[in-house]
């Protein structure tokens, strides 16, 4: 479990004086095994901007696509930089290297000249900054997260650490923030923002839309229908680095609202397009020889006895484990059920041994998840 220091401190108010090594003292104490200390940011200097895409001049006559793009950074002049990424456009906010700059590897920005331009800079992606795996394309941000010319490694949380925590069979708890924030309260003694700890009395009346039925393997699930779903809204930059810190990469605003209250509450949700739906939604076992394509792009014949999750005419989900692509959240999808449940852990433990498939949900399911959570998480969901 990835654990960033700066989620865990939203939960308790460790003392600033605390440093990543006792900490990471402080986890060992409690009975974890700390895999490794992660230090984001350190190898890091700026300035580094949000800037806006002014224009972009496609270059001709190289073996590779080059694009020249013009930037407004919030300084007095517009800044061009030589480019060739394409998973942006113009009006685009990006994150944009000044020279002077020295990002990880002490890779130093300057001006140079390269293609037969000036390139006054460089637009950054998440490897090149350190802050993940993806080098396929730059960063794209939203502009109402980031406003132009504001400080790319303040905005983004650059500087910040992440402890990998090793969670034995018996402490599923602690595949969560929830769960490691408290232990750390306890060793020492401080008070406890127990994110569980809501009111919900307000959103009782959006509940339902969508029937169920648990016909065995589940002790209970609960259902939250949303309607008039914008799938173009994008998720908010702050819940986005706490997933990307996390592990996880950001997919969709639905998607990311369920992987961000499995990882700060420990309880696995699953979000369907609802009218994919058809009549009843039941957690169930599978008949032999039914199919179903999960979201890995895999088409599985199920065992029977295989745990699922089904409407009135078809196999759905296996239950803990993965969705699949008959009711998956899409660009199209106008109202999602987002579903939490309560699965027998050893159900979903036979799933993922008979399927090899194991994936953040079954792995906290296998080790037990408190039930009061499901309820919990739906709800969440909804705010």
């Amino acid at each position: 479990m990835k654990a960033p220091l700066s989620w865990l401190r939203e939960l308790v108010e460790l003392p600033t004086d605390l440093t990543p090594q006792e900490i990471s003292d402080l986890f060992v104490r409690v009975g974890f095994e700390v895999e490794e200390v992660m230090v984001q940011g350190a190898d890091i200097t700026g300035p580094l901007l949000v800037g806006k895409v002014l224009l972009i001049e496609e270059l001709s006559g190289h073996k590779k696509p080059i694009r020249y793009v013009a930037l407004d950074c919030g300084e007095a002049k517009t800044r061009s930089v030589i480019c060739g990424a394409r998973n942006f456009a113009e009006g685009d906010h990006v994150v944009v290297a000044i020279p002077g700059a020295v990002l990880p590897g002490d890779f130093h920005i300057s001006s140079r000249e390269t293609y037969g331009k000036i390139s006054d800079g460089m637009i950054c992606s998440a490897k090149e900054l350190g802050l993940g795996d993806d080098h396929s394309g730059i960063i794209v941000l939203s502009p109402e997260d980031a406003p132009i010319g504001a400080d790319a490694v303040e905005l983004l949380g650059m500087n910040d650490v992440i402890f990998d925590i090793a969670v034995n069979p018996d402490r599923g708890y602690a595949l969560s923030i929830r769960g490691l924030a408290r232990e750390l309260a306890g060793a020492l003694d401080l008070e406890f923002n127990d994110p569980a700890r809501l009111q919900f009395s307000s959103l009782r009346a959006k509940d339902g839309g969508t029937p169920c039925k648990i016909r065995e393997g589940a002790s209970e699930i609960f259902l939250r229908t949303v309607a008039d779903v914008d799938m173009s809204r994008p998720t908010p930059l702050s819940m986005r680095r706490k997933i990307e810190k996390c592990g996880m990469r950001s997919i969709s605003l639905p998607v990311d609202i369920t992987n961000y209250l499995m990882l700060e509450l420990g309880q696995p949700l699953h979000a369907f397009d609802a009218d994919q739906i058809a009549g009843t939604l039941q957690v169930r076992s599978a008949t032999k020889g039914e199919k179903l394509t999960t979201l890995d792009g895999e088409e599985r014949v199920l065992n029977e006895g295989d745990l699922t999750i089904a409407d009135d005419k078809k196999v759905l989900a296996l239950a803990g484990t993965m969705g699949g692509v008959e009711a998956e959240v899409s660009e199209k999808t106008l109202r999602i059920t987002v579903e939490a449940a309560h699965f027998h852990s050893d159900l979903v433990a036979r799933n993922s041994r008979r399927h090899r498939l194991s994936t953040e949900a079954s792995r906290r399911f296998e080790r037990f998840v408190d039930p009061a959570m499901a309820e919990i998480a739906s709800m969440r969901a909804l705010e």
